[in-house]
């Protein structure tokens, strides 16, 4: 699996390393030579290389990059924030090893040059940028040079991804061992450029003993337990899934779930429809079937048959009483469960009620809420409260489900404090009846019986994927048919 480690996780992933007989600077040496390659690799020899290094080991790798660059014939100018007699430990020895002038921080001298090398602060920055440290961020940001990052462009929090008063905006961006979670949240993400992660000798078997719960969202997390239709497969192996429609004026919401759940595997889709949107029901489906029924008690009558094992409520249910009776019926029984839109907007006054209703169900529950619905849920957990993967987890460690807080970064969070970034989804599936899609791929998913927490997110990546494959200027109807492709792929 992708792992990403935190600011924490990564100091004791170095700490590990050095206990087990590598030296720290030797770890700097390695990072510093990856940050040079990275320079080499897109800069022509002689082009004009300013380094500005921070008072830290992320300054530490910068200087030596600095004198590595020098060694290979580029002019290298080498600015330092704060006083070289302060720094200490390894930041020490690699400024020791810098054979040039190192020039005090003046943001008014980042000119002249046609690379810069960012090596002020990584991942482990805590506070805001302000005085000098900020005016050399501005002073990098309006150069128009090249800028190669070290570890994450200074001002982006590793955990959180969030932008500390003010950060740079990176070409590149050179990591090492793993990414962080910074790398993958907006608006980290979208500053770090292209990323490059870098081996500097710290051995895969740390992950062990640190035991990270943080993954990049992609097949090697889930693929072990999602499987093709085998040889002798039949459709009922595949399980059936159940998309409940919402009145006669809204309807297209649960039939894009549906005809994703169909996609995703499921072998049998029904649609549940109010007696009242039969009609409006019947005209669209084909492959999926149709089954009317009136009020809650209607709907419990069609998903008691054991037959049914995944259940996809909210598209366009409306908000109220109403909606709040066909989740409690869902919410009974074993069978799995995915709670988007209204489903989750009808409980804002009531999150308590819905988080005991879903402790009473035997079977796994994914919540799907981007960024309004969460914030009535959970009123608490706002996006300046902390990291978006932390803001998922206490979510669904608080309702007892699988929650995805959907975005640009979607996060899938699992009660027991896994959490997955997604990093594969395009701009154009932010369109009206995408999230629909989506609910429908994970019930579908579901019903072939994955665990909530895989198929959630794999769901979310096959998301992501179709959007690709469906490409500029897709609407939510484009998303079902590409998901044949993403399934092919998955296949082969």
């Amino acid at each position: 699996m992708t792992a990403l480690l935190t600011t924490a996780e990564m100091g004791r992933a170095d700490r590990l390393t050095i206990e087990a007989g590598t030296p720290g600077i030797e770890l700097m040496d390695r990072a510093g030579f990856a940050v040079a390659d990275a320079v080499a690799g897109r800069q022509r020899l002689g082009s004009r290389v300013l380094v500005v290094a921070g008072p830290g080991n992320n300054g530490g790798d910068g200087f030596i990059a600095a004198q590595v660059l020098r060694e290979r014939g580029y002019p290298v100018r080498l600015m330092l924030l704060g006083e070289r007699d302060r720094l200490t430990g390894d930041a020490a020895e690699a400024a020791r090893r810098f054979r040039g002038a190192i020039e005090p921080a003046d943001a008014a001298a980042v000119r002249d040059c046609e690379v810069i090398v960012d090596a002020l602060f990584g991942a482990g920055l805590a506070r805001p940028l302000d005085g000098m440290a900020a005016a050399l961020v501005e002073a990098i940001n309006g150069s128009g040079a090249t800028v190669v990052a070290v570890d994450l462009p200074s001002g982006v929090n590793g955990d959180s991804g969030q932008v500390l008063g003010t950060a740079v905006r990176a070409t590149e961006t050179v990591t090492f061992f793993r990414r962080k979670p910074g790398h993958l949240l907006e608006p980290g993400r979208g500053l770090c450029g292209r990323m490059r992660v870098v081996d500097i000798g710290i051995a895969d078997g740390v992950l062990e003993e640190i035991a990270p719960t943080t993954f990049a969202n992609g097949p090697d997390l889930w693929r072990g337990v999602w499987q093709p239709p085998g040889r002798d497969g039949h459709k009922f192996d595949r399980g059936h899934a159940v998309a409940v429609s919402g009145p006669a004026h809204a309807t297209g919401a649960a039939r894009l779930a549906a005809g994703a759940a169909l996609r995703a595997g499921a072998g049998l889709v029904t649609v549940a429809s109010p007696s009242d949107a039969v009609a409006a029901n019947a005209a669209h489906l084909t492959a999926v079937m149709l089954r009317p029924f009136d009020g809650a008690a209607g709907l419990s009558a069609i998903i008691d048959d054991p037959r049914i094992t995944a259940v996809v409520a909210g598209p366009g249910l409306g908000v109220g009483e109403g909606t709040r009776a066909l989740v409690s019926a869902v919410l009974s029984g074993r069978r799995a469960v995915v709670l988007d839109a209204d489903a989750l907007t009808s409980f804002r006054d009531d999150p308590a009620g819905l988080a005991a209703a879903i402790g009473a169900h035997a079977g796994p529950v994914v919540m799907t809420p981007h960024e309004g619905e969460f914030a009535r849920l959970f009123p608490d957990l706002g996006p300046t409260t902390g990291a978006k993967t932390e803001r998922a987890r206490a979510a669904a460690r608080r309702m007892g489900a699988v929650v995805i807080l959907k975005g640009p970064d979607t996060v899938i969070a699992a009660p027991d404090g896994r959490a997955a970034i997604n990093e594969n989804a395009p701009p154009w599936l932010a369109t009206a009846g995408s999230g629909d899609v989506l609910a429908g791929t994970i019930a579908g998913l579901l019903a072939g019986g994955m665990a909530g927490f895989e198929a959630a997110a794999m769901g979310v990546w096959m998301h992501g994927e179709a959007g690709t494959v469906a490409g500029p200027g897709l609407i939510a109807e484009d998303l079902a048919p590409a998901l044949k492709a993403v399934v092919a792929k998955l296949v082969s």
